[in-house]
């Protein structure tokens, strides 16, 4: 399947949109496909991509330790987007990908013609908040 003709609904982020959210989505995305070991954002620069993997799988990395692996549907690249700071993490791709990417312009957009989708960014940046407080409390 080629990405553009991937159903965006299916992923989770974009699960709520309508047809029409979803197709001004489609158009702000650019494809892009690269090899393993090719570094897709680097920890501590600052950030001008979103990333939404459609095939392959790429590691997380933080201070030279990996801390997840990421694969199809999932993303990666909104902080640095939505704080304007430095990225939290490097991300590297471990094989083949196929991504599809929002820069900073197109993401903004997005977010102000979709106004649902900022919702569900904050959610998950929520999940992710209290995952990593979990993890930090286990290891006290």
């Amino acid at each position: 399947m080629s990405p553009r003709e991937l159903d965006l609904s299916k992923i989770w982020l974009f699960s709520t949109s309508s047809a029409r959210d979803l197709r001004t989505i489609r158009r702000a995305l650019e494809e892009v496909t690269v090899p393993p070991g090719r570094e897709l954002c680097e920890q501590g620069t600052i950030g001008r991509e979103f990333f939404l993997i459609v095939e392959g799988q790429a590691a997380v990395r933080r201070n030279n330790r990996k801390v997840a692996t990421l694969g199809p549907g999932q993303y990666f690249g909104e902080m640095a987007l939505l704080d304007r700071r430095p990225r939290s993490a490097t991300v590297t791709s471990e094989t083949d990908m196929t991504l599809l990417v929002l820069g900073q312009r197109q993401f903004n957009g997005i977010l102000d013609a979709v106004p649902a989708l900022s919702r569900k960014l904050l959610a998950a940046m929520a999940t992710r908040l209290r995952e990593a407080d979990d993890r930090a409390m286990a290891n006290i």
